[in-house]
This record gives structure tokens, sequence and C-alpha cells, in this order.
């Protein structure tokens, strides 16, 4: 007598089974995200989230705004997680606020700001994220901007040293320019960063990488192994040579 039993067809879930599942799941990433904080003694990560603000990004300024808010939502629902803004505009305006928790907070100070002619200052946000890491740890900087209008081997110095001190450039590039692309991917590998393309057809997939970059600011490469989305997989990617890699 044969013991082969024919498979039971699968019942397919219905919506509200489906939503059950997705919020555990959500729960249980929150719930891994508060315990790898109380491993590490419950250390606060601080990111440096830096935008030009030039004319010439006023098109997706609100797209930005909309992808920074997703990108703090996951882990602010968890905690630990402090976040600066750091935009340039106009005629040598380059100003940064206060590291806050509330990403509410966040997006009111972003949703102030237009839009204003005037030449890059990367150099200058660098410089700033060199001076606050002297002061606090810096745990990474964002930078979103489609231009560069400033000399690539003074932009290259200041990468490298944020590099030598362990605070990784990740660069989101909006458009195609040549000469923009390359010191942006200098910024990032001398910082031991990552750089990624920025447009509206990307904007789902760069809101995850973006909230996988605030997992690596509060947890580190750990915290990113240990959740292991896609997104965590391409940062880790990106990453691990230059991070783990013996130099820039």
């Amino acid at each position: 007598m044969s013991n082969h039993r024919t498979p039971t067809p699968r019942r397919e879930e219905t919506p509200a089974e489906r939503a059950e599942s997705s919020g555990g799941e959500v729960a249980a990433f929150l719930k891994q995200v508060k315990e790898l904080g109380a491993i590490s003694g419950g250390a606060k990560g601080r990111l440096v989230l830096a935008m030009d603000a030039t004319m010439s990004r006023q098109p997706t300024w609100d797209l930005a705004c909309r992808l920074q808010g997703e990108m703090f939502e996951t882990v602010g629902k968890a905690g630990g997680l402090n976040v600066q803004l750091v935009y340039f505009r106009g005629f040598g305006e380059c100003r940064a606020s206060k590291f806050v928790r509330d990403t509410d907070e966040l997006t009111r100070i972003m949703t102030r700001i237009d839009c204003r002619g005037g030449h890059t200052q990367i150099g200058k946000v660098l410089s700033h994220a060199i001076k606050e890491n002297t002061r606090s740890k810096i745990d990474a900087l964002v930078y979103i901007g489609d231009a560069m209008e400033e000399n690539v081997d003074d932009l290259a110095e200041k990468a490298g040293r944020l590099g030598l001190h362990g605070v990784p450039v990740f660069v989101f590039q909006e458009g195609r320019d040549p000469g923009a692309e390359t010191a942006f991917k200098e910024i990032a590998r001398l910082s031991r960063g990552a750089w990624f393309r920025f447009d509206q057809r990307s904007a789902a997939t760069l809101a995850r990488l973006l909230s996988s970059i605030a997992v690596f600011a509060t947890g580190g490469l750990k915290a990113l192994e240990a959740r292991g989305s896609e997104s965590d997989r391409l940062l880790l990617e990106n990453l691990s040579g230059k991070r783990r890699g013996s130099g820039p």
C-alpha cells in the first residue's frame, strides 16, 4: 500500500491575514532594533543629512522631503537616531539645524526651506561634518545633490579625513552630470561610504536605502546584517569592501 499522500492545496491568505502577518514582521523588527540598542549600551546614533538647496534642486525638493521622512520613520519609532539637517543655497548661505530625534520637527524644518540660486558648497558640508565629529561622534553623513562646482582635490582631502575618523558619506546624486558623478563617487570611496543615483523613478528604492542607512547609523554593520532586507544587503555590498578593507 502506497504511503504517498496527495498534497493539500495551499489556501491563499486573506487581506486581513496578510496585514496581520506584515504587522507582525514590523513589530519583530522594531523589537530587534530595541534589543540591538540595549546590547550597545543604549548608544544613540548621530546622522547628518546634507542637501543642496540651490535652484536646480527645486523640482525634486518636495520629493527629497518626503523621502527623508520615510528614511527615519521606522528607526524613529524604536528611538536612538539623532539627525541634523544641513543645507546650502544662495550666496554663501550654509546652515545647520540642531540635532533632533523628533522626525516631525525635522520635516517642519525642511518644509520651511525654499531653493535659491547659487553655487555648490559641498566643501563647507564636509568641513562641518569634520567639526561636528570632533565634538561628538557622527555615525554617517548623507548628501543629496546634483552638481559640483568646487575643487575636487579639496573635497577629496576632506572626504579622506572623514573616512579616517569612521564617518562614511552616502552620496545620492540627482541627474547625470559626469563631473559631479566623478567627484561624488570619489567622496564616497575615500570616506568608505557609498554612491547611489537619485531620481523620481527610483524613489521607492531610495527610501528603503535611506532607511537602511538610518539602521546603520544606530546599530552599525551588525544591525544591517541582522535585519537583512534587500536594501540592507545592497548597502552592505557597497560598504563591505570599503569599510572592511585596509585602505580607501
